[in-house]
């Protein structure tokens, strides 16, 4: 009896009752739909923003465009400053001229070590394709690596790292370089190798600049020599394109001696001691080593890991080939046990009677039963032979 008229009973409990009033339900409705109300307002004035704008994307899209021009601009032209890089000269010639080049990466990464410039020529005709031999660790890669990245950035309206430089204009960088493979979709390390170098033999043109990092290293040394040796016949005899080719199979630069537009370089060491100095400088001529060994040490591996190594390796120079397996003197004490037959050479012109016969067959039309006999009657004719001898 004591409750104002103007209190509506909204709910009974154990000991209370709970009123409410007018003006507190109408409050109450406001709060609840307030949310709601916020954000339905917001989309009316996104809709309205979003109709304005619209009116103005041509302007917008322009000053973006030029804003984006300006800030690539002002970076590449920071950079230059800042690390003293030149005017390349881009023309349409086959001539790619780099004096003192250095790799804009690397050359602001390296922290204990100065970074070597080298000089690079390449073109159409005399010097088409440059096989470049070195040790590990010495900085092929880098070069060969280093043209690329100077020659997207003459092409790009970069100034570039060097004291001089003219570019003749490529279609398309061509790179074969790391070693990935693709086990998801069943590809060994050298099928992507060889994916990537039949792309570009079957893409590239005389315009085109390819970079190959090795070729043949995921096989046997006499099918990857093979391989290497045969893709660089292509690219100068066919493709004619301008090439440079870092390789650690060191019968690649008999290939200067036969074909005109070959050249040979590599990367400067000096030994000392017991120890190897890299010069990083690319100098006219091939090398004959690759001071594995050596960077195996660089790397930490046990010291009689390491003596190990180099006794074996002395042996096979000797050509008394490996040692028996239950043959394991000190490294101090090994020597060449009995010579074998020198390998023959890899190309030479004399092949063994069965070889040549083989390479007469034609498989095409032969039963892949006549094939098996074929194969037991070759098994045969080797083991009698082995069985003479």
């Amino acid at each position: 009896h004591k409750v104002p008229d103007n209190y509506m009973r909204r709910q009974t409990l154990k000991n209370a009752e709970r009123f409410v009033t007018q003006e507190l339900g109408e409050y109450e409705a406001r709060v609840l739909h307030a949310e709601t109300q916020s954000k339905e307002l917001e989309h009316e004035l996104f809709l309205e923003l979003r109709s304005d704008i619209a009116q103005e994307v041509p302007r917008l899209q322009t000053v973006a465009q030029r804003l984006a021009l300006l800030d690539v601009f002002a970076c590449l032209a920071q950079v230059a400053v800042e690390n003293h890089y030149i005017k390349p000269e881009v023309n349409e010639g086959e001539v790619i001229d780099i004096k003192g080049g250095r790799h804009p990466v690397l050359e602001k990464t390296l922290k204990e070590t100065r970074f070597v410039p080298n000089d690079v020529h390449v073109d159409c005709s005399s010097s088409r394709l440059l096989i470049v031999t070195g040790p590990n660790m010495a900085g092929k890669s880098t070069y060969v690596r280093q043209l690329a990245l100077l020659t997207l950035m003459a092409q790009m309206g970069s100034f570039v790292p060097a004291t001089e430089a003219v570019v003749g204009v490529v279609d398309r960088i061509f790179t074969r370089v790391g070693a990935t493979d693709e086990i998801m979709r069943g590809q060994s390390t050298f099928m992507v190798e060889m994916l990537e170098t039949a792309n570009i033999l079957n893409a590239a043109s005389r315009r085109s600049l390819i970079i190959l990092d090795e070729i043949g290293r995921g096989t046997s040394t006499f099918d990857g020599v093979s391989i290497a040796w045969a893709v660089g016949e292509y690219i100068h005899d066919r493709l004619g394109a301008r090439t440079l080719f870092a390789t650690h199979y060191h019968e690649l630069p008999e290939l200067a001696s036969r074909l005109s537009g070959v050249k040979n370089y590599n990367v400067q060491v000096r030994e000392w001691k017991d120890e190897v100095i890299f010069l990083h400088k690319i100098v006219p001529g091939s090398s004959d080593r690759s001071y594995g060994i050596q960077v195996a040490k660089l790397a930490g591996v046990p010291a009689e890991v390491v003596a190990r190594s180099q006794a074996i390796l002395e042996n096979l120079e000797k050509g008394s080939g490996l040692l028996q397996q239950d043959q394991r003197p000190s490294p101090q004490n090994i020597v060449g046990a009995a010579r074998p037959e020198p390998q023959p050479s890899l190309f030479s012109a004399h092949y063994h009677p069965l070889i040549e016969e083989l390479a007469e067959l034609n498989l095409d039309e032969m039963t892949p039963l006549e094939a098996l006999l074929k194969l037991q009657e070759y098994q045969q004719a080797l083991q009698r032979r082995q069985g003479r001898e």
